[in-house]
């Protein structure tokens, strides 16, 4: 008797955390050593494409620090909060107010402030305070507030304060206003990790990340290791689909032909996973109120709504000549991984009456990259930004490009299976 009041375990959503976080163990290994460290010699940037699980990892690093004695503060970084040195400063102090604003100061008074009549605590108020007063540029007033921290801290028997922060791709230094934020982060916590201070950094953001953050500075390369996080294997595709199921309570069986369809639908990306189990998950449980045959996977029509739910948006944000680039690009035998201008100019001569130029590909590339589709990495190189994202594009080539015997041949060569 199959359980029909079993709640559907999956969870599609934009950083929900899985009921089960499957093949993500060596990541989490890697953070526990990092915690291990005396002097903090190394940080952590966390990178992947958007829908690989970088928020939910995140999430699972936190108790496995707060296990190890550390105070965990953090959250999403927007561009808002690196529009100026200033900025940067009240959201780290913000965040940092939230774990230290029990600590009581003792009756030497801190530095800059003068004796009080009531008790002080470590709140973003005095926090504050002590930065404004504090002389010298914005890194120095930081620096004596972590320093101050630190004094306290450190008698408490913490190991130390883990600063995590997600979508830090947004950071970005202003030259031209004269603000550095994003330096004014790395000085920062380089300059008190040198002193023995034990403030890790955990950055997580898109693999536009790790270039930023060595832009800015140099010493950013020896400064953090890079986790890059991939799809998932098949092996662990099946576990993150397995054990949420069994814990519910349902007995909705998903077998080896129900695996294969959805592991070559999502390619074990994370988010694909939750997706799709969620939709097969509801249309079983309805075929079985309704006495209908469980053996048939709707797959079409789950792929149809993802493509609305998901890719639409995002396909949207581009022209119509940037869509036609898009359509080359699709047709890439490496499309997957990693493509270079004279690569998308060359594959648009052969499908195009208007092909590219190499200045045209630079340009547009550029405002891709600004919306989010494509990214360049160090080595002069593109990537699609999305996963799953060829694919979507060679599902919309019958409206893309006006038809011609070259580029029906292409599409007819890069058709997906029924899977896909």
């Amino acid at each position: 008797m199959v359980n029909l009041a079993a709640a559907n375990p999956f969870r599609p959503g934009a950083g929900h955390v899985p009921p089960y976080l499957a093949g993500r163990e060596r990541e989490k290994g890697e953070f526990g050593h990092m915690l291990e460290q005396e002097v903090v010699f190394e940080n952590m940037v966390l990178t992947g494409l958007r829908g690989v699980g970088k928020t939910v990892l995140l999430e699972a690093l936190k108790p496995i620090a707060i296990q190890s004695g550390w105070l965990w503060v953090g959250t999403d970084l927007s561009e808002a909060s690196s529009v100026s040195e200033e900025t940067m400063t009240i959201r780290l102090l913000t965040d940092l107010a939230l774990a230290t604003s029990n600590i009581k100061i003792g009756d030497t008074p801190a530095v800059g402030l003068g004796p009080s009549d009531s008790p002080r605590f470590l709140d973003f108020s005095t926090l504050y305070e002590i930065w404004a007063l504090t002389p010298g540029l914005s890194a120095d007033k930081l620096k004596a507030v972590l320093e101050l921290v630190w004094s306290y801290l450190d008698p408490l028997g913490k190991r130390g304060i883990v600063f995590a922060y997600d979508e830090a791709q947004n950071m970005a230094d202003h030259a031209e206003k004269e603000e550095y934020p994003l330096s004014l982060l790395l000085d920062v916590f380089q300059s008190i990790q040198r002193k023995g201070m034990r403030f890790l950094l955990i950055l997580t953001g898109l693999p536009t990340l790790f270039p930023n953050l060595v832009e800015a500075r140099t010493y950013a390369e020896r400064m953090f290791h890079v986790v890059t996080l991939d799809r998932l294997n098949r092996e662990d595709t099946e576990q993150a689909i397995l054990v949420p199921v069994a814990n519910s309570g349902s007995t909705i069986l998903f077998g080896d032909g129900s695996m294969d369809v959805i592991y070559g639908t999502t390619l074990g990306y994370p988010y694909f996973i939750q997706y799709v189990c969620r939709e097969l998950f509801d249309v079983w449980t309805a075929n079985i109120t309704a006495g209908e045959d469980l053996r048939e996977i709707p797959m079409r029509e789950i792929i149809d709504k993802l493509d609305s739910d998901f890719f639409a948006g995002r396909w949207a944000r581009a022209t119509d000549r940037q869509r036609d680039l898009l359509g080359v690009i699709a047709l890439l035998e490496n499309c997957a991984d990693e493509f270079t201008v004279q690569e998308i100019v060359e594959k648009s001569q052969e499908l195009l009456e208007k092909p590219f130029s190499k200045s045209h590909v630079n340009q547009m590339l550029g405002s891709l990259s600004k919306v989010g589709l494509v990214y360049k990495n160090r080595w002069g190189k593109y990537s699609l930004a999305v996963p799953l994202l060829d694919s979507f594009i060679r599902r919309q080539l019958q409206t893309l490009i006006p038809s011609s015997g070259d580029w029906e041949a292409e599409v007819a060569e890069h058709k997906p299976d029924d899977n896909e």
